[in-house]
């Protein structure tokens, strides 16, 4: 502390006291006047020394201030001009008024004082605009943090280049956990002798181990269709950019052999522990092989997915092992229950309301009422025919109930059973679905992201041509306590003909095996085409929006409706199954207005392109060859726009979610 404030901290109290001692000596004089001239001669003295002592303070103060203010003056001048801070101050009509150096040192020019700030960079005008206060942007290739003070109009730059590349170095060095397992493995070498199943394990896993090689990857085989990888987010990156043309690789060189296996890769990434990186790409896996496998899905810790790959569909599982195990773990669910309700998803087809009744069957095979939830209002055409035929039947029509009913007469110990969906937004009544802890799901579509939480079963087979052919499988291994009658064996047939067009897409051998067995317990085919009939005025307008249809990239057909219409949404997929019957046309695209006020689009490929994939880029799912989309609060122009966007982003790779 300098010497003045100490000073100046005994200075009033020094005055009072001189002032009480001239008190006391004016008192002491009035008697003694001697004693009193001597005292006040030496405070005299005192108070001299005292005012000669605050002289000095007062000039040392005066002196201080002006050298503090000096100094302040000089270090602001220096850090305006001289710190490793940019500073820019503009007008109202964005033009630079004046920077320091620092800033000008960014640009060749000398001085960029004059110019606009759009010249500097085209990224900090918007920031401006939008009053944001501070964000990371590029100049010359440098990373710059600015500071907006909109008030003063003022900028500051901080150069957080090197910074900005160990956060790159620390983020491309991250590690990354990857799990490969190969599709088919089983139904491929099931019957091979050892020598042929040694060379095609010998290849596969030569292909696998010179791809790590190349690309960095450490690769360790844990089982005969199993491997674990590891590696980081930089290699990862460059995996992305080859669309990961190992699953290519591998498909195409044991084709050569009649021996088609492929690949399934579940990718963890986006964080450091190690135990979640490997649950990330566990459920990474799910999801390729839930899709169908011959993919990978790259699951990132925020919850984003990335897929590549799914080029061919699914392959036909040989043994029904697995269907007895699934028939018998939901008899003995249903056993457990006091009752079954079963519900599809929102304007059920009739695959949905088919294995609706064949559940119902196991229901009641078991010694269980079942109910089928559904909503009248939001059934089509082909469908309405099929309930107009069950209405025939009084006891199956009890059976079936209102979304409200059910609701009402769910408890605890219920069962529901989800079919032909697994997405938790596309179900009949989501409330009914939140509120039941016990649920099964069984669906024959490629599994999305979204998917109904902690079911006790789910049965989920993409190389099914339906649900009603894998309900149909569970009826087999279920007591014979009723059999199948006509109406029920010819509604689980329709699902099964509708979704396959007639046996021409998606059928493998299991689904005629299906067919037959429901043949065999009395459908009635004829009775099926009554269901499919069309009127003509909805062949009329189908064949309005076919007309309308333009080719738009390699053999990709689009078909737009009138704006004024509005189509149910079995007849927009209807114009899509029409343009793909047609010469040259290998994937089909319908867009319509929905009754329901949404923009519908239906897509259909004969297999060279993944629909799935991109009607999941428009909040869509489905199959490789048959999908679909509903979008909200858009016009017709607008979906398509969106739709040659995300046909242009598939076609030159990667999707993401």
């Amino acid at each position: 502390m300098p010497n003045f404030y100490r000073k100046r901290l005994f200075r009033y109290p020094i005055y009072a006291l001189v002032g009480m001692t001239a008190f006391l000596i004016g008192i002491i004089g009035f008697f003694q006047w001697i004693v009193g001239l001597i005292g006040f001669i030496v405070l005299g003295v005192i108070l001299y020394f005292i005012l000669r002592s605050e002289s000095l303070f007062r000039h040392d103060m005066e002196n201080y201030i002006t050298t503090l203010s000096h100094r302040v003056k000089k270090v602001g001048e220096e850090a305006l001009m001289e710190m490793p801070i940019g500073i820019i101050l503009y007008n109202e009509d964005l033009q630079i008024e004046w920077t320091n150096p620092y800033m000008s040192s960014f640009f060749d020019e000398e001085s960029i004082i004059g110019r606009s700030l759009y010249d500097i960079t085209d990224s900090i005008v918007p920031l401006i605009k939008q009053e944001v206060d501070t964000d990371i942007i590029t100049v010359h290739n440098q990373k710059l943090r600015i500071m907006n003070k909109r008030e003063e109009r003022l900028l500051y730059f901080f150069d957080v280049t090197e910074q900005a590349e160990i956060e790159k170095l620390y983020e491309d060095e991250r590690t990354v956990l990857g799990v490969i397992f190969l599709d088919n493995y089983d139904e491929v070498t099931q019957g091979m002798d050892d020598q042929r199943k040694s060379n095609i394990n010998s290849q596969v896993t030569s292909i696998l181990n010179k791809w790590a090689t190349e690309t960095g990857v450490f690769l360790k085989r844990t089982s005969s269709e199993r491997f674990f990888a590891v590696f980081n987010e930089q290699i990862l990156n460059q995996l992305e950019k080859t669309k990961f043309e190992i699953l290519d690789q591998v498909r195409e060189n044991t084709s050569k052999q009649s021996v088609p296996l492929t690949l399934s890769i579940g990718i963890g990434t986006g964080i450091s522990s190690l135990p979640e990186l490997g649950s990330l790409a566990q459920s990474g896996l799910d999801l390729a092989l839930g899709r169908g496998g011959d993919q990978v899905a790259v699951k990132n810790a925020n919850g984003k997915v990335k897929f590549y790959g799914g080029k061919t569909n699914p392959m036909e599982k040989r043994t029904r092992v697995r269907a007895r195990v699934i028939s018998h773990a939901l008899r003995e669910l249903v056993i457990e229950s006091d009752k079954v309700i079963i519900m599809g998803h929102k304007y059920p087809d009739m695959d949905a309301i088919g294995a609706s009744i064949g559940i119902l069957k196991v229901a009641q095979a078991n010694g269980r009422d079942g109910f089928i939830v559904i909503n009248q209002n939001e059934i089509d055409t082909g469908v309405q025919r099929l309930i107009s035929e069950v209405k025939l039947h009084p006891d199956l029509w009890s059976r079936f109930i209102t979304p409200e009913q059910a609701i009402e007469i769910s408890s605890e110990d219920s069962l529901l059973v989800v079919v032909d969906t697994h997405k938790p937004s596309l179900v009949i009544e989501e409330k009914l679905l939140s509120q039941m802890e016990r649920v099964v799901v069984i669906d024959h579509h490629r599994r999305g992201e979204e998917f109904i939480e902690n079911p006790l079963l789910v049965y989920m087979e993409p190389y099914a041509s339906s649900t009603a052919e894998l309900v149909t499988e569970l009826l087999e291994y279920q007591p014979k306590r009723s059999k199948l009658d006509m109406l029920e064996s010819t509604a689980l047939l329709a699902g099964i003909i509708v979704d396959t067009k007639s046996f021409t897409l998606r059928t493998g051998s299991r689904t005629f095996d299906a067919a037959s067995y429901l043949r065999a317990h009395g459908a009635d085919t004829v009775l099926v085409q009554k269901f499919l009939k069309e009127d003509i005025d909805i062949y009329v307008k189908r064949s309005k929006i076919v007309e309308n249809a333009y080719i738009y990239k390699n053999g990709i057909a689009i078909a737009k409706g009138n704006e004024e219409e509005e189509y149910d949404q079995v007849l927009i997929a209807q114009a899509a199954d029409t343009l793909l019957s047609m010469s040259g046309v290998v994937t089909s695209f319908a867009i319509a207005y929905r009754q329901d006020g949404l923009v519908g689009i239906s897509a259909r490929s004969l297999g060279e392109m993944n629909v799935q994939v991109i009607m999941e880029g428009l909040e869509g799912g489905g199959h490789l060859t048959n999908a679909a989309s509903q979008l909200a609060n858009t016009t017709i122009e607008e979906a398509e726009e969106r739709l040659k966007q995300v046909i242009d982003e598939y076609l030159e790779g990667g999707k993401e979610e």
